[in-house]
């Protein structure tokens, strides 16, 4: 047993001492600084998963504006220079943003190559969520989330709202529950006709039920999510893979054809599923899946930190709710709890630049999204002042978060400042500084260039009509006003806005109008 025991010892450190001298990669002339790590595979991942902005301060600190770490069998090479990112921008002919993505979805949803030099579709996914999430067709899911906040608020959670008295929750778990449910409704449509139905009521229960389901499943599998992005294989964890599974069930072509109200982007996925691909049918669903994640995953964690800042801070709750009132007044829009509810239009929503830099503000607090490049072939990435050579298959990445947190960019940038994206004229503030140049990339929490989330624009428009309607039907105050900021969970760092470590209780009951 110990002769055992010590040759497996010996054949360890023979692998290790092997990849130290052999497997490790050497730095050639004309490329960026080096990290490899000590450990063979994860190398830098450990201290990089720990805490990544300080873990790039300090090598940005050691290494300047652009080095190489070895991390999880990948090379990545971190450009922290805001005045060098426009050139990341311009080597597309060198760069690829679509493989990284492409690779990940796969590994994580399940579901065959969504890449069409793969074969299994010739559909361009990018352009699909553009052409439903853009445009004339974001005019209509700002108007079906509207309808669906105010019943999802109002309706589907009446035997909370009773009387006059406080009801007590976790504002995490409440923004999740509100968001997800109106959400999932808002994309995929109802599974009841509500025109002239005597057993609505207990069809919308049912309703209600299965959504409520579908979010324990979504939280489930989204607790693994980063370790899925990391290589590990969903088998590993089996709850998270049922619960992956029951989604795309409950996703199937065939499910959502029983549904009223799909939105365009869901009509359109499955109809180009089903005759550009030659996925089967749970495939099918899976990708389906991915919207739902896609749609899910950092809104309700951006709707959370912003009503939280707004709890918070008495000023910017004033100055927020002045603006709503406004808006509606000038809407001739007014609240009542006898069926009839608010509607606020696209441009009604733009024109609310208070809420606007509240939620950046909030997002740039909380967001730790990268953004990737995969490198075609070996070339030479031109920067400003400089050049370096970049190896193909390499990573080219961008971490915003060290932007966010620059105190050259924002004074003060761990506090949380309502008007920070506000100009003097209470309008879009668009001038930020570092050493005294303009900068071109200053808030970046959904990316940048072509890859940039083609879905913002309806996910900040969600959150303001999620705090129009929290200030027009509800009081709103947290149970501890003195309590503590919660931790940003640095396990999701690099997939988007951060969730908190831990939920905070806060109360809130209808206005008597």
């Amino acid at each position: 047993m110990f002769l055992a025991s010590w040759l497996w010892g010996m054949a360890v450190i023979v692998c290790c001492v092997s990849w130290f001298l052999l497997g490790r990669r050497r730095r050639r002339q004309g490329e960026p600084p080096l990290e490899n790590g000590f450990l063979p595979y994860l190398g830098c991942a450990l201290e990089f998963g720990a805490n990544p902005l300080e873990f790039l301060k300090e090598k940005q600190k050691k290494h300047g504006h652009i080095f190489t770490c070895h991390v999880a069998g990948k090379y990545i090479h971190f450009l922290t220079d805001p005045f060098s990112y426009h050139a990341l921008m311009r080597q597309g002919k060198h760069l690829d943003w679509k493989k990284f993505h492409f690779a990940t979805s796969a590994k994580a949803f399940g579901h065959g190559s969504i890449d069409p030099a793969e074969g299994n579709t010739t559909e361009n996914f990018h352009q699909t969520f553009i052409r439903t999430l853009q445009g004339n067709a974001l005019d209509a899911l700002i108007e079906a989330m509207m309808e669906n906040l105010q019943y999802v608020m109002l309706q589907s959670r009446t035997p909370k709202l009773q009387s006059n008295t406080w009801v007590t929750e976790g504002l995490y778990t409440f923004c999740c529950q509100v968001m997800f449910e109106s959400g999932f409704l808002t994309l995929f449509g109802k599974e009841f006709n509500s025109n002239n139905d005597k057993n609505l009521s207990s069809k919308q229960e049912t309703e209600r039920a299965h959504i409520l389901n579908a979010l324990e499943n979504f939280k489930e599998f989204d607790k693994i999510f980063p370790a899925l992005v990391a290589g590990l294989p969903i088998h590993l964890f089996k709850s998270a893979h049922s619960a992956r599974e029951k989604l795309g069930e409950a996703l199937l072509h065939k499910n959502l054809l029983k549904r009223d109200n799909l939105s365009e982007l869901v009509t359109l996925r499955m109809f180009l599923n089903d005759t550009l691909s030659t996925f089967d049918d749970m495939e099918k669903a899976k990708t389906h899946v991915a919207v739902l994640w896609a749609s899910q995953a950092n809104t309700i964690p951006a709707t959370f930190w912003t009503l939280f800042y707004l709890l918070k801070n008495p000023e910017a709750m004033r100055a927020a709710t002045k603006e709503v009132q406004h808006v509606l007044e000038s809407a001739e829009e007014s609240i009542s709890f006898n069926g009839k509810h608010i509607s606020l239009n696209r441009k009604q929503l733009d024109n609310m630049p208070i809420l606007d830099s509240i939620i950046k503000e909030a997002m740039r607090l909380s967001s730790a999204s990268m953004t990737f490049r995969v490198a075609k072939e070996d070339f030479t990435l031109h920067l400003e002042n400089d050049f370096y050579n970049i190896r193909k298959d390499d990573v080219v990445a961008l971490y915003p978060q060290l932007l966010h947190f620059d105190p050259e960019i924002y004074a003060d940038p761990l506090t949380f400042k309502y008007d920070r994206f506000l100009n003097e004229n209470g309008e879009e503030k668009t001038d930020f500084y570092r050493n005294g140049r303009k900068l071109k990339y200053y808030y970046m929490p959904f990316g940048t260039g072509i890859a940039k989330c083609p879905g913002r624009l309806f996910a900040v428009h969600e959150i303001k009509q999620f705090l129009a309607l929290m200030f027009s039907y509800f009081e709103i105050e947290l149970v501890d006003s003195n309590v503590k900021c919660p931790s940003l969970d640095q396990s999701r760092a690099g997939l988007g806005v951060l969730q908190p470590c831990n939920d905070i209780d806060f109360r809130y009951r209808l206005k008597c109008l």
